[in-house]
């Protein structure tokens, strides 16, 4: 009798719920999602606060931090944006900052390893050099980067500026295509 009874509950239960869980699906207001019809400018990650480590053979080598982070990989050419600024490290081998570099905007061209870099640009080489500029374009393959903008370049014991300069990735070798500023030269 004891089963039978439970039955007879069970059915009640499931009879008074189950409109409302039917009605619940239902719906009369009825909601439209707009359609993507440009795929090539809707980005296919889109995050904010990002931080992330990129390490070459199992040694952390760099930091990049930016506010937001899109990647459009159907654009022609495909590229990452950080639209509203980056920050980049790079570690030594004991993990200290050796050089840093950062920019009101920057893009990716992940096809081509290409950063271009405007804005406020500023980057700190491994020998303390500070360099200012408002465009900056960094080609990985070739080891190069170069600007056709105004640069200034704060040392320890001097400032360089000029329009135009081209360096090796390390910014440690650089030359001014125009000078323009005041240049200490030493007695020998």
């Amino acid at each position: 009798m004891l089963p039978i009874k439970r039955i007879y509950i069970a059915g009640a239960v499931l009879f008074c719920t189950a409109p409302a869980l039917f009605m619940g699906c239902s719906s009369s207001h009825r909601q439209s999602v707009q359609v993507i019809t440009d795929r090539a400018a809707t980005p296919i990650l889109a995050a904010d606060s990002v931080t992330t480590l990129i390490s070459d053979s199992g040694v952390v080598r760099y930091r990049i931090s930016a506010p937001q982070w899109q990647i459009f990989d159907k654009a022609q050419p495909s590229y990452w944006e950080f639209a509203q600024g980056i920050y980049l490290e790079e570690f030594d081998e004991q993990l200290a900052v050796q050089a840093s570099l950062r920019a009101d905007y920057a893009k990716y061209l992940d096809q081509e390893e290409k950063w271009i870099l405007t804005g406020r640009v500023i980057a700190l080489n491994e020998q303390g050099e500070q360099f200012e500029t408002e465009q900056l374009v960094w080609v990985q393959p070739e080891q190069r980067i170069f600007s056709d903008s105004a640069i200034t370049i704060t040392r320890q014991a001097s400032v360089i500026q000029g329009i135009g300069f081209e360096s090796n990735q390390t910014m440690t070798r650089y030359t001014i295509l125009n000078p323009t500023g005041f240049f200490p030269i030493e007695d020998e």
